[in-house]
């Protein structure tokens, strides 16, 4: 009998685990090599897995809405049409580890740090997904409440609404729960102080006329993300002004012709990235990251550029090996990117890899903002609104007061490795390229 595991490839350099959205072919059915096999989702982007054996699909290891990490088995293909097919989730488990748990799951549930641990193992036998038994976790809810709780999946499984609305409606209060960092407890392990966060439960009172709206999957992730770069890196953020009327009068002059010939916008976006670029080879210590006591200086220069999406949320497209592309060459990567990012067409590699990552608060009229690090890196720029000023110009004849286009670059670091020094020299730079553009550029 020949089988091949079906693992869970590694879909970016931060992303560590996808939820299991939803399975194209069913336990028994006959998949083709390169045929779309399951979908799944990360912080960053959903995605078809292809399958990559042609066989007979014989064992699915992880339900719907389950969590898997990268490198977990998610499913096992039959080649030779031997094996019999099991038309229920198996978890491969280690008898060490698989001992431990089922010691653990006998307990059924009990308290640690004010959270209620729910086991997978009910006294009805109805089976809980991880998501439910973690919101369930959080909130308090014992195995039996959970167990009173009707559910609207199949054979009568709790799905996430059915608990959402239970703890909406629970008990009758107009209250809902969340959590809240309490006093940290301090360790001593090795005579080093080891800070851990203690959550509790609190309630925040309902009002009158209050709507409550459930964040969507991206939004969880990316709110779990940014606390998470919150507690890795001290942000320090220095700001500079720079005067950008060349560009400003440059790009007004080639923009329509731009738009003729190449049937497509120019924006400022490819002249602040080519900025960028030239300032991180004057300054390698911003493309870096941190392992631990380690500092793993980047060889490539990979532009991160935040795009919003017509949801409301998030995501960060990279240009691979920006600082190897010229003005037009990055003009049309932004354009694909921010194209693919507004209909949902990006594919893994595109939103993995980057080095350094730039967003532009004056898209939505800010004249500045304090962006937060996109983790594994160690530094972001934010780019404001472009406002005419009135400005002090010099000349050998003497000062004047005159109209300029002026706009803030706010440049957000991590202070473990990215010193003050170097932070505000950076963004210093990148002003200087801006300010030093060429008006005979041709594009």
């Amino acid at each position: 009998m020949s089988q091949v595991e079906i693992r869970l490839p590694k879909m970016g350099e931060s992303v560590t685990e996808a939820t299991i959205t939803n399975w194209l072919k069913n336990v028994g059915d006959t998949v083709a090599m390169d045929e779309p096999l399951v979908e799944v989702a990360t912080d960053k982007v959903d995605n078809e897995l292809p399958s990559e054996a042609t066989g007979t699909l014989v064992k699915i290891l992880f339900k719907v809405d389950e969590v898997a990490q990268v490198g977990d088995v998610i499913a096992i293909i039959s080649t030779d049409g031997s094996a019999a097919v099991e038309t229920s989730v198996i978890e491969e488990t280690p008898v060490a580890v698989a001992t431990i748990e089922k010691t653990v799951n006998d307990a059924t549930t009990s308290v640690i740090n004010n959270h209620i641990e729910i086991g997978k193992d009910s006294p009805s036998g109805r089976f809980y997904s991880p998501l439910v038994r973690s919101i369930a976790s959080k909130e308090g809810i014992s195995m039996g409440e959970l167990e009173a709780i009707k559910g609207s999946g199949q054979n009568d499984r709790v799905t996430k609404k059915d608990i959402f609305d239970y703890i909406e409606n629970r008990g009758g209060q107009t209250t809902v729960a969340v959590e809240k960092p309490a006093t940290p407890q301090v360790t001593i392990s090795n005579n080093t102080p080891v800070v851990k966060e203690i959550t509790q439960s609190v309630s925040i009172p309902l009002m009158e006329g209050d709507e409550i709206i459930e964040m969507d999957r991206m939004r969880k992730m990316i709110a779990e993300h940014m606390v998470r770069s919150k507690h890795t890196s001290p942000h320090v953020t220095s700001f500079v002004e720079a005067d950008v009327t060349t560009i400003w009068n440059w790009r007004n002059k080639i923009k329509k012709e731009f738009e003729a010939r190449e049937g497509e916008n120019f924006t400022f976006t490819p002249i602040f990235i080519d900025a960028v670029t030239k300032a991180i080879k004057d300054f390698p210590g911003v493309n870096v990251s941190i392992d631990g006591d380690k500092i793993i200086q980047r060889k490539h220069i990979n532009i991160g550029m935040a795009a919003a999406l017509p949801s409301g949320n998030l995501i960060v497209p990279v240009i691979k090996d920006a600082d190897q592309l010229n003005l037009l060459g990055l003009a049309k990567k932004v354009n694909e990117l921010a194209n693919k990012a507004r209909n949902n067409k990006l594919s893994s590699d595109e939103i993995s890899g980057g080095t350094y990552t730039l967003t532009n608060v004056g898209t939505f009229g800010n004249v500045m903002g304090t962006p937060i690090i996109n983790q594994p890196q160690v530094a972001i720029l934010a780019t404001g609104s472009i406002r005419k000023v009135p400005a002090v110009i010099e000349t050998p004849e003497g000062d004047f007061i005159g109209i300029r286009y002026k706009m803030f670059l706010s440049h957000s670091y991590d202070h473990r490795v990215v010193d003050g020094a170097l932070g505000g020299q950076f963004v210093t730079r990148v002003a200087k390229y801006l300010e030093a553009f060429d008006p005979s550029t041709k594009i």
